[in-house]
């Protein structure tokens, strides 16, 4: 990273808006850092750790004039954090004892208004130093796509499981369904999955997990790799360092990565979320569902994602009720992305044979237009697709 070339994409949080804006209107000029977000309030852990995750920035620039105490945990967070984010301490004077205290709670830079440019672009010089000298985090080209339910019961599984069973026919790629339900997953249990082994087993494999470990924990169902939640239910927390181990790993092994997730408000989920290109939100018709799936979008706006990759899917949806996707989107504010038709005979079926949706149903069609818009296929590319490929394992066979 040059200074020279480049601008140091930072977070700012700062409860003082005059401090803030008094650093603000120095950037135009200083020209080095990017503002991509603004909190006004100093966050709690885990939000500061969902903001980190998704938007990656070079520095987080804290207001350590308006509650020293406060600034410096986030400061200590953020100096213990991984991978490394650098931080910046913002005053409106040099004050000495707030110095010492910001860098010894692990502040790379401390600035002072006037926040003259020269300072500015020497703690910027210096910060792209240090960030050149780390080893740089490469992101493969496998795409993580995670369904979470807003309410339990919604069908979020199936559709995951369906979902991924479609992308294999279609496209042909490598395709891992993953339930990453570590409390209650059921997707071993619809696909009558034979495993010995889980998501657990691969958080725990040190010092990290590898290719050939891993392929001996799925198991090859349709051609799709399916890496199945564990038999006991797992109390503790998620080891969030673990759960990124195996994101990176299964990144460079597959093309298309489909979690199923616990519920929304579940922190994995959030965490997933985070680390996912895109997201969907299963919802049914009913009220409770709609009220809940309004809160969570709620919740997950407040978090700062993304709206443009969070996706509404309204399942079972009874068109006898004259309801659709638009009248529905009306009651959380959010655009439905998929409506999909409850076919209740054709879904008992296939769960309790455990195997993909087959036939030219509406419910069919529906998902392959899902996963086809999740691939980015048009509709000859489909067709095509899915009269070439035939199910045959992604890594069953290491």
């Amino acid at each position: 990273m040059s200074l020279k070339d480049t601008t140091l994409t930072a977070v700012l949080i700062s409860p003082n808006r005059d401090l803030a804006e008094r650093f603000s209107r120095t950037l135009s000029s200083a020209k080095t850092f990017q503002i991509i977000a603004d909190l006004r309030s100093y966050p709690s852990e885990q939000a500061l750790d969902l903001r980190l995750r998704q938007m990656a920035p070079h520095v987080v620039l804290v207001d350590v004039m308006t509650d020293l105490e406060a600034a410096c945990a986030t400061l200590q967070f953020l100096s213990e954090y991984r991978p490394q984010v650098h931080s910046i301490g913002l005053h409106i004077q040099q004050d000495g004892d707030a110095i010492v205290k910001v860098l010894r709670a692990g502040a790379t830079e401390f600035l002072f208004a006037p926040f003259d440019l020269e300072s500015q672009r020497e703690a910027a010089g210096r910060i792209a130093r240090l960030s050149h000298a780390e080893s740089p985090v490469v992101r493969s080209a496998g795409t993580v796509i995670s369904f979470a339910c807003t309410k339990p019961g919604s069908g979020a599984s199936t559709i995951a499981a369906q979902v991924a069973f479609a992308l294999r026919r279609l496209t042909g790629k490598r395709v891992l369904l993953a339930d990453f339900d570590l409390m209650g997953g059921t997707i071993g249990f619809y696909l009558k999955v034979q495993h010995s082994q889980s998501l657990l087993d691969a958080m725990e494999v040190r010092p990290q997990i590898d290719p050939i470990s891993f392929a001996a924990m799925v198991t090859e169902v349709e051609g799709v790799d399916v890496l199945a939640s564990p038999d006991e239910p797992h109390l503790t927390p998620v080891d969030v360092a673990r759960l990124e181990s195996v994101m990176d790993l299964v990144r460079t092994l597959y093309d298309f990565i489909i979690l199923d997730l616990p519920t929304v408000f579940d922190k994995s989920s959030l965490i997933s979320l985070a680390q996912s290109d895109s997201g969907f939100l299963v919802t049914t018709a009913e009220l409770p569902s709609l009220h809940l799936t309004r809160k969570a979008l709620q919740m997950l706006q407040q978090l700062g994602f993304d709206r443009e990759k969070l996706r509404v899917i309204v399942n079972r949806l009874n068109r006898k009720d004259g309801l659709d996707g638009n009248d529905l989107g009306k009651m959380f504010n959010a655009g439905v992305h998929t409506t999909l038709p409850n076919d209740y005979f054709s879904l008992h079926r296939v769960v309790t044979r455990g195997e993909p949706l087959s036939g030219d149903g509406e419910l069919v069609r529906a998902l392959e237009g899902l996963a086809g818009k999740i691939a980015g296929l048009t509709t000859s590319e489909k067709k095509k697709t899915s009269a070439l490929f035939g199910p045959s394992p992604a890594l069953s066979q290491i």
